[in-house]
């Protein structure tokens, strides 16, 4: 397949994504350590959901957290704190305190083949996060701890990291999704979050507030156009901002250099815009003066991973996002049907896709090995409505494409991956599954 240059969220060899991340998924069923609710949506088959199933488990309310084990750490009042440590570890030349919570075994319910973990939490001054899976196969073979995730809120201290490779047993890591090494899959697993602060600064204290895992088995190959649901009928279209990365060419080389490179931030901050949940104009005092839409270069240099020398960690982009809006994670749909049940509850999406010239009809690109843009909406015969950030400028970042394509660019390229990012006000949408 011949890819165009642009790079905005190149994520694997795309033989690696026709193996390992191809098709349609289910709804993510977001139950506190527990399996996933396997309902069909409206419209749906039931045989279609479990052939392509996933679940989202996530702790984040004080009874949540509390399913866990801490060491060195306490639950109060919704969040996990570092209490009396009494693990150290040495990083980057520096002594730090570390407190630890670890979730209870989480079965799915299928063999699971992939895993992206996300999560919200706050680092002043000198601490961090690391965030960790390991996995238990049906054999009770149990693979070692990952790390998903260095993660922090600022950069003047540790910065923001993947840690690729990590192949040595049970699966492995790439960038933002671990993988399992087995093709009958992982039957449980287990997240670790390590809390970490420098040894002697008491009064900096990293806190999480909540964690989550999307767990998937995905098939392979191409789908066909979902039938249109209520929010194509209604030809429903929210009225979220619309960035342009392309105004950032060149800005910052040090946090990828704008332009191409910043689909991600750029895409996460139209959503923010939608909200009125930018970040404070204090926050970006750094930019000059005359920048277009500041708070992209913010939130480029925000999500920066300093290992995949991009913007487009997908759990960097929902940490950054989740305390600005309330609330923001990581999973995948099966069909744009799906999606239209946020767009009706009035929540845009982040989606992943990919595609070969001539694949997208109508994109300001012609080719793409990742990219990022946002759902917001639907025309009455079912066509998706994006705001694409890829376009040169604002006047052309909203754009329509065919059902059809969009689809087949993002269902078997990331697996249907996206954002969702929201606010109290939106609550996440009813009709799909029991728990969410």
């Amino acid at each position: 397949m011949t890819q165009s240059p642009y790079r905005g969220r190149v994520r694997r060899p795309l033989t690696t994504l026709l193996a390992a991340c191809v098709a349609l998924l289910a709804l993510a069923t977001l139950a506190p350590a527990s399996a996933p609710a396997n309902a069909a949506p409206p419209g749906e088959g039931s045989a279609r959901v479990s052939a392509r199933p996933i679940a989202h488990t996530q702790w984040d309310t004080t009874t949540e957290l509390r399913t866990g084990t801490t060491s060195g750490a306490r639950v109060t009042r919704g969040r996990v704190e570092l209490d009396a440590p009494t693990a150290h570890r040495g990083y980057d030349g520096r002594q730090y305190d570390v407190g630890r919570w670890v979730s209870p075994w989480v079965s799915p319910g299928f063999a699971l083949t992939q895993l992206v973990s996300s999560w919200s939490a706050t680092t002043p001054g000198d601490s961090w996060l690391e965030v960790q899976v390991r996995g238990r196969a049906g054999d009770g073979g149990l693979s070692s701890w990952d790390v998903l995730g260095r993660w922090t809120s600022g950069d003047t201290h540790t910065v923001r990291t993947s840690v690729s490779g990590q192949s040595d047993d049970l699966a492995s890591v790439n960038v933002d999704t671990w993988s399992a090494n087995r093709s009958t899959g992982l039957a449980s697993y287990q997240v670790r979050v390590l809390l970490l602060r420098r040894t002697g600064a008491a009064t900096a204290s990293p806190s999480l507030d909540q964690v989550g895992a999307m767990s998937s088995r995905l098939p392979s190959g191409s789908v066909t156009a979902s039938a249109p649901g209520p929010a194509s009928k209604a030809g429903t279209v929210l009225d979220v901002p619309r960035y342009s990365q392309m105004a950032h060419r060149g800005h910052y080389p040090r946090w990828g250099g704008g332009g191409e490179a910043w689909c991600s931030p750029t895409s996460t901050s139209m959503v923010l815009g939608y909200y009125d949940a930018l970040p404070d104009p204090s926050t970006y005092a750094w930019v000059p003066a005359g920048h277009t839409d500041p708070w992209v270069d913010e939130a480029a240099r925000s999500t920066y991973d300093a290992a995949y020398q991009g913007t487009g960690n997908w759990p960097f982009n929902t940490a950054y996002a989740a305390p600005l809006a309330g609330h923001a994670f990581v999973t995948r749909l099966r069909s744009l049907r799906e999606a239209e049940l946020f767009i009706d509850a009035g929540i845009p999406l982040v989606a992943s896709i990919s595609f070969a010239s001539g694949e997208l009809t109508g994109s300001p690109i012609s080719a793409s090995n990742g990219h990022l843009v946002v759902i917001v909406g639907f025309r009455t015969n079912g066509d998706v409505v994006v705001n694409d950030p890829a376009a040169p400028t604002r006047s052309g970042v909203r754009r329509t494409y065919d059902r059809g394509q969009f689809e087949n660019a993002w269902l078997p390229r990331s697996g249907g991956l996206v954002y969702v990012i929201r606010d109290d006000a939106h609550p996440l949408p009813p009709g799909a599954h029991t728990n969410w």
